[in-house]
């Protein structure tokens, strides 16, 4: 079984691209679960609803890859994890440690290179350089196996289907 994670920071088209490969490889995405629960909570959000999101969100995961080979991940403990400190300047230890567990077999990194949309759940378009620097340093420093896809539209795809499809022929190389 296999998890793909889709990270880095607001407006990358982590979702966008979560879904497209998904099609392309004929099987799931798993949903970013913060947008559902910030919409409905009708209130601003807290550190402690970081660790809420985060947790359903790892259970979301579970589910799709107990029926499902290869699942992609739209958002991972990189995010919560960097979302905290920047915003709270705090870090939720169960955070934390299941990032420390690497759950995810690749990470495709989103690069900056797509225009900022706005929506009203995003908060730093003026800070995009400084949290790619960080989700990048985060996944180098722990040793993570990532790309960073750039291009815009088709090519964007076109370009983490290139990662994947490297990750996925490595993998069936170190099993024969």
């Amino acid at each position: 079984m296999i998890k793909i994670s889709i990270t880095g920071p607001e407006s990358t088209g982590k979702s966008w691209l979560a879904q497209h490969l998904a099609e392309y490889y004929k099987t799931v995405w798993v949903a970013e679960y913060a947008r559902q629960y910030l919409a409905g909570i009708k209130r601003a959000y807290t550190f402690d609803d970081i660790l809420v999101i985060a947790q359903k969100q790892f259970e979301n995961e579970n589910m799709a890859i107990k029926s499902n080979n290869l699942v992609f991940c739209d958002t991972d403990f990189c995010v919560t994890s960097i979302w905290a400190t920047v915003k709270y300047n705090q870090k939720h230890d169960w955070i934390e440690n299941k990032l420390n567990e690497n759950t995810y077999n690749l990470y495709l990194l989103c690069n900056i290179d797509l225009p900022w949309e706005f929506d009203p759940l995003r908060e730093h378009p003026e800070m995009r350089s400084e949290l790619f620097g960080k989700y990048e340093e985060l996944l180098k420093n722990n040793h993570f196996n990532f790309r960073i896809v750039s291009g815009i539209g088709d090519d964007r795809l076109q370009n983490a289907i290139a990662f994947v499809d490297e990750f996925l022929n490595q993998t069936k190389t170190a099993f024969l």
